[in-house]
């Protein structure tokens, strides 16, 4: 896990560079508070953490403090080759030794921002490391207990913080995790929330686990119930409205669809005014007197042949009746043909005559003889 503890410094120095040096307080040993929900225990309140000399000094551990990044703020991930260039702003020196139940080494920033940031009051530091934590109950040397154990200590950088992870800090940001107090004496057991410190409850808030008062928890849990009930019904109107939205959109496109399949082409619109031309025209030669003004096709038809043929032509017949005879009266009304009457006319009149020629001759002949 990524872990955050806060650093003690001494009197810093500004060098003929303008770097800014000072010793480094960075790590102790003894035991820490830590909120349960933090360490992936969310059915504990309160989590002692002891950290104990075999492993804040061992070999491993205080080698991994050496020539570590500083950085203006604990960055969102470990401190790499990747990212060094954008976010470093100095560095933890080689010397790095045993103080007490300390571990102390140089710290030197070099980045001018950094250095400004810190001459103007932003000037609390916080270890970022990694460990693993050993789940096991115990006592330590001292007698203080404990309910879980870090192993693995390994550095990964130093952050200067305008607020360090001391006193009533609870939560870690961005890097890792943060004891509640880690400011706790040596050599007195650190109360846990069941013994009297504060009576705390994991609650879930969204995709994190928190943690508050336990008399504050059963208000918090039916607040989260209205406000998801009121999300509900919030998320149930508006699908309905959506709904009816949808219909009448769809009721609105089949009209208009409708409507597009009724529009004529203007060629479409050429032959109907043909053909409705053909017709009053017919029409009017049919029955001349006949009133056609605003009849539909089928009307003027009706109309033709009751007025040619009386009303019971047309009583209780069907429309394809009286299209029939509407036909009929048309072809009786069509107009002759002159040219052909003519033809034809001169064709009798020239049969005619050769037979009476015919005739005539035949009975001269016989009266001679």
């Amino acid at each position: 896990m990524r872990f955050l503890d806060s650093v003690t410094t001494s009197q810093p120095r500004i060098t003929n560079d303008g770097y800014l040096v000072a010793d480094v307080k960075a790590a102790r040993t003894g035991i820490q508070l830590y909120t349960g929900a933090e360490l992936g225990r969310s059915d504990l309140d309160i989590v002692r953490v002891y950290r104990p000399e075999s492993e804040v000094f061992h070999k491993d551990s205080l080698a991994s403090y050496a020539h570590k990044p500083a950085v203006n703020g604990h960055p969102d991930e470990p401190v790499t080759a990747d990212n060094w260039k954008r976010v470093a702003t100095g560095q933890l020196g080689g010397d790095v030794v045993r103080d007490g139940d300390h571990v102390r080494v140089p710290l030197v920033l070099m980045d001018s921002q950094a250095i400004a940031d810190y001459n103007n009051g932003r000037r609390e530091l916080s270890m970022g490391y990694t460990c693993n934590v050993e789940f096991v109950h115990g006592v330590n040397d001292i007698g203080e207990e404990y309910d879980a154990v870090q192993r693995k200590i390994r550095i990964n950088h130093i952050s200067q913080e305008q607020h360090g992870r001391a006193g009533t800090a609870r939560i870690g940001d961005s890097w890792g995790v943060a004891p509640i107090n880690d400011n706790a004496k040596q050599g007195v057991t650190p109360k846990t929330a069941k013994e009297g410190l504060m009576t705390t409850k994991t609650v879930v808030l969204g995709d994190k686990a928190v943690q508050v008062l336990a008399e504050d928890a059963a208000e918090v849990e039916r607040f989260k119930d209205a406000a998801a009930k009121t999300l509900a019904d919030t998320e149930s109107k508006h699908a309905q409205t959506l709904a009816a939205k949808d219909a009448e959109l769809e009721k609105l496109q089949a009209q208009l669809d409708d409507a597009k399949s009724k529009i004529l082409s203007d060629a479409d619109i050429d032959v109907k005014a043909a053909a409705r031309a053909e017709l009053i025209a017919t029409a009017k030669k049919i029955a001349p007197t006949a009133e056609l003004a605003g009849l539909s096709d089928s009307a003027i038809r009706k109309t033709v042949v009751a007025t040619r043929l009386g009303d019971a032509a047309i009583a209780d017949k069907s429309d394809a009746y009286i299209d029939a005879r509407f036909d009929i009266l048309a072809e009786d009304a069509a107009p002759t043909d002159p040219v052909k009457d003519a033809l034809l006319k001169t064709t009798n009149d020239s049969a005619d005559n050769g037979h009476s020629a015919y005739v005539a001759r035949l009975t001269r002949n016989n009266k001679e003889a």
